[in-house]
């Protein structure tokens, strides 16, 4: 029991990162009807931000956390502004061979401005531990948990009670609807991709005790995107959902499975899923009338 209550926590903590990572995906699709594969190398991009701070300027722990929130939030504004906004209406394939180039690009900028090394960045919580009966609780593991938990509750508020956040619901519902009400759609996707890629940084900050942090960082990408199909490619609470099954099916098939399961398991749920219910776990079937 206590083994698998360790593994519970521990697959808890790995799917709220898949969780976020996918959150980004969704909220960018939700509003422009764009994949955006360069997020999870905004994710690595926000923890090399706050290791730079941390490490190299000697800044606080939590004050780099908000920099690097803030920096990676506008860096993913101006990306909208300056690139990606000029592909939208544009076949699906131009976008993804556009996200995925400009992840290479993130990748090569990366390892040219902190090199090729895996770093660690130190935290309040590093190396500390709480022992609960017969499970050990990294305060790692639990930063993450309430980190995503409070990051989470703040953007529903967000979303639901605020101007600018009911005002951005209504340009991802209806673009044309929304233009005619005085809504600045533009901005308003450029405010998505800012939340979109600081939702990235803050995973990728929470991640970095965890996991370390190099150039490849980003790919975990791969698993978020594939979180966020599980969830159903359009529902936030979806993402939220495909994340936590992701990292507690990867823990479980890691410690239970055969070698080299636990980097395929999550993959085969995913398709099971898929060939039971195509549009996933909380997708919304979409019908069209001709």
């Amino acid at each position: 029991m206590d083994t698998i209550l360790q593994l519970l926590l521990n697959g808890l903590a790995v799917g709220c990162i898949y969780g976020l990572v996918a959150l980004g995906f969704v909220l960018i699709y939700k509003a422009t009807e764009l994949v955006n594969f360069a997020q999870g190398d905004l994710l690595m991009l926000g923890a090399f931000t706050c290791y730079m701070f941390v490490v190299w300027y000697g800044l606080g722990y939590w004050a780099a956390f908000a920099l690097a929130i803030a920096i990676v939030a506008l860096f993913g504004a101006a990306l909208d502004a300056t690139v990606l906004r000029r592909v939208i209406g544009q076949p699906q394939f131009a976008v993804v061979m556009l996200t995925i180039g400009l992840g290479a690009i993130f990748r090569s900028f990366a390892s040219i401005t902190w090199g090729s090394e895996i770093y660690t960045l130190p935290t309040p919580f590093s190396a500390r531990a709480t022992r609960l009966g017969g499970v050990t609780v990294s305060h790692e593991y639990v930063s993450i948990i309430v980190g995503t938990v409070v990051l989470c509750a703040a953007l529903y508020a967000f979303f639901t009670y605020t101007r600018v956040g009911v005002a951005m619901q209504a340009a991802s519902q209806n673009q044309l609807a929304a233009y005619y009400m005085g809504i600045p759609v533009k901005r308003m996707f450029s405010l998505i991709w800012a939340i979109s890629a600081g939702v990235a940084a803050i995973a990728g900050v929470l991640l970095a005790p965890v996991s370390l942090i190099d150039i490849n960082l980003g790919f975990i990408g791969l698993k978020a995107f594939a979180a966020a199909v599980l969830g159903g490619f359009g529902s936030i609470p979806g993402a939220l959902v495909g994340g936590l099954t992701i990292g507690l099916i990867e823990l479980f098939a890691g410690a239970y499975l055969p070698h080299g399961v636990k980097d395929v398991a999550a993959y085969v749920v995913l398709l099971v899923v898929l060939a039971v219910r195509p549009q996933g776990i909380f997708g919304a079937v979409g019908r069209k009338k001709v």
